[in-house]
């Protein structure tokens, strides 16, 4: 089996070396799940890829969202160069499912943007586990989504060599069949085509390079790696394996088999709809299905061909559908990331799915079998977990309850502490907060303020404003751009204070913030329960005078619990520090540029982008024409924050639009 290769300039340190011991010998010993607790900014990458390389398992890594999913891909590429670090996401860049409202007799149809760089990666990620052990997958919770047959994508596999007696229109027929299109002109991934006794395949995994099979007679003679844009031979390939174009694929003898069963289902429920005099629905879903099939047969594909991935894969009704899970080796590690926000958000998915196709199989917009084209129960995924690891610096119940010793790592190897706490009176909050302002603020320090409501947000501001006190407000109804451009404001030092209601959902990461202040902290609440209070204590973690300040009456539970693992992490890393002579320093963090609607053909310091909503029509679509090409560039470069934002302001300049 391939070794993996970590590759780094560091070594563990602190209480690193320890966790990744600990959990070694948990995955050795045969503990199905274990629980890394580390505090932010203690290098729980690094000590996860400490771990991968120790078991040597494939590994698949699941985060809450596509932008932490592209930052971990970044890091776990970074640390292993050698090896298969895939990417496994969601291809959509835009997503309106198929849904249908009855109050309003309101039917959407499937609407979507696929990204094109993303399937490939999806495709890589698949073709990866086929070829070799070293592999880790960085994938969301779109991981736990229906997918063909392992088995069928496997099996229908074009297997090439040289010297290989095979006809060349038998291996366009078997191209043709993994759903590979011949075009001779516009030559992209999933195509090929044909110049005499050479065919050119551009397979469905792979950017910029594809695969010329040369013949001779009814033998091949010579496979070449070439670049596909300058033609240029960039090797020789003894063997190559071409995997189909898409996750939903079957041999043309199973999709006649698919087929039957598809008709005979169909048949079952419109008799089921003309007992209950549903004729509209029933003449609907005849319409419908009718025509995908008609399609299958004649291109051996369909619009929404998912929908009936349980015939096409022969699974019972109600069965648990193939997902990326089932392409693993049986002996594989799972790691959570954020495993507080990503489980809960697993364990979620699966009924609102069924709640929206219950109600297109209802009003016959599909068969009742398009709702097996599902994500996995959560009890399911459970079973699929050979042997997990959670990571999270604030486990969830369900963690707490099937690990309740957890593996902990504390100690920041930079040597910065948890921040000092303090519980203030409500009664004249707000005048002890503004003192505390200004005395931040001629340091030249930020201050975050977390309030209850948006209303009091905004009232804060208005109030501190007219103090002369430069400050802004920050919550969800914010647009992205000027989400971006209020922190990067406050990093800057254009304005000292930011109030919101939930400012640790944002994913702040500002060292400049040494004071963090809580406003009503005893209001028990999702907003301040422990994990929410943990979380947003870390925001002042970063800076080395780190410091927050609780406005309560009462010291709560939450309240409690949460100030005592502060100070107990802080103990931990203050006895560290003076062992190891470490002084603690603010973390420097390089402030990124804005992200401009317009720019200037030319540099040019009189050029100023005009503001985005005094542009014309015709000018705001030529502005995102651009930026959808920025995008598009971003997420090819593997840039997806970048791109994530892109989309979104796209999103707000179409809407005004």
């Amino acid at each position: 089996m391939e070794q993996f290769q970590l590759v780094s300039k560091y070594q563990p340190t602190g209480d690193q070396p320890t966790a990744i011991q600990e959990l070694v010998k948990g995955i050795n010993d045969g503990k199905k799940m274990q629980t890394l607790l580390g505090a932010t900014g203690t290098g729980k990458t690094f000590t996860v890829s400490n771990l991968i390389k120790e078991v040597n398992k494939p590994t698949l890594v699941i985060a809450h969202n596509k932008t932490l999913a592209g930052q971990l891909y970044s890091e776990f590429k970074q640390f292993f160069p050698e090896n298969a670090v895939e990417y496994f996401v969601s291809y959509y860049d835009y997503y309106q499912p198929e849904a249908y409202i009855p109050q309003s007799d309101t039917y959407i149809e499937k609407d979507a943007s696929i990204n094109d760089e993303i399937d490939k990666l999806r495709h890589s990620a698949t073709s990866s586990l086929f070829e070799r052990k070293d592999v880790i997958i960085i994938a969301s919770v779109s991981c736990i989504y229906g997918l063909g047959s392992p088995e069928e994508y496997r099996d229908l596999v074009v297997s090439l060599r040289t010297g290989m007696e095979k006809d060349r229109n038998e291996l366009l027929r078997d191209l043709v069949d993994i759903q590979y299109d011949r075009n001779d002109l516009n030559f992209t991934r999933g195509t090929f085509r044909v110049r005499g006794d050479v065919v050119e395949i551009f397979p469905a995994s792979r950017d910029e390079r594809c695969m010329r099979v040369e013949f001779f007679g009814d033998e091949i003679d010579r496979i070449t790696e070439v670049d596909a844009l300058t033609g240029e031979v960039l090797g020789e390939r003894n063997h190559i394996a071409i995997f189909p174009a898409s996750h939903f694929v079957t041999r043309e003898e199973k999709l006649k088999k698919a087929i039957v069963h598809i008709e005979a289902e169909l048949e079952e429920r419109l008799s089921e709809l003309h007992e209950n005099g549903k004729l509209l629905e029933a003449q609907r879903l005849e319409q419908r299905t009718r025509y995908d099939i008609e399609m299958m047969q004649e291109m051996g594909y369909c619009n929404g061909i998912e929908n009936y991935s349980r015939h096409l894969t022969f699974r019972e009704p109600g069965a648990t559908p193939y997902t990326l899970l089932d392409f693993f080796p049986e002996d594989f590690l799972i790691v959570v990331d954020e495993s507080h926000v990503t489980l809960p958000q697993v364990r979620g998915m699966f009924n609102g799915d069924q709640a929206r196709k219950q109600v297109l199989v209802d009003h016959g917009f599909r068969l009742p079998s398009a709702k097996d084209n599902r994500p996995l129960r959560f009890e399911e995924f459970e079973k699929k977990m050979h042997q997990a690891i959670f990571v999270s610096a604030t486990p969830g119940p369900y963690e707490l309850e099937h690990t309740p010793k957890m593996v902990e790592q504390i100690i920041r190897p930079t040597g910065l502490l948890d921040p000092t706490i303090d519980v203030r009176p409500i009664h004249g909050q707000i005048d002890d907060l503004i003192g505390e302002i200004r005395d931040h603020a001629e340091k030249n320090e930020r201050v975050l303020v977390t309030t209850l409501t948006k209303k009091m947000s905004e009232d804060l501001t208005d109030y501190l404003k007219e103090l002369g006190i430069k400050v802004r407000y920050l919550h969800s109804e914010i647009k992205t751009l000027e989400r971006i451009e209020i922190i990067r404001q406050l990093r800057m030092g254009t304005f000292d204070v930011l109030i919101g209601i939930n400012l640790l959902r944002e994913g702040l990461d500002i060292p400049e913030v040494s004071l963090v202040a809580i406003l009503d902290a005893d209001k028990e609440g999702f907003l301040r329960a422990e994990r929410s209070l943990i979380q947003t204590i870390g925001r002042a973690a970063r800076n080395a005078n780190g410091h927050v300040i609780m406005y309560a009456d009462k010291v709560t539970k939450s309240m409690d619990i949460a100030i005592n693992e502060t100070a107990r992490r802080r103990t931990i890393q203050e006895e560290y520090n003076e062992k190891h002579g470490i002084v603690p320093q603010t973390i420097q963090k390089e402030i990124p540029e804005i992200i401009k609607a317009t720019m200037a053909a030319e540099d040019s310091e009189e050029y100023t982008a005009p503001p985005i909503t005094k542009l014309s029509k015709k000018d705001r679509e030529q502005v995102i024409a651009r930026m959808e090409v920025e995008m598009k560039e971003a997420a090819k470069a593997l840039n997806f924050e970048r791109a994530a934002e892109l989309r979104d302001l796209i999103m707000e300049l179409k809407a005004e639009g």
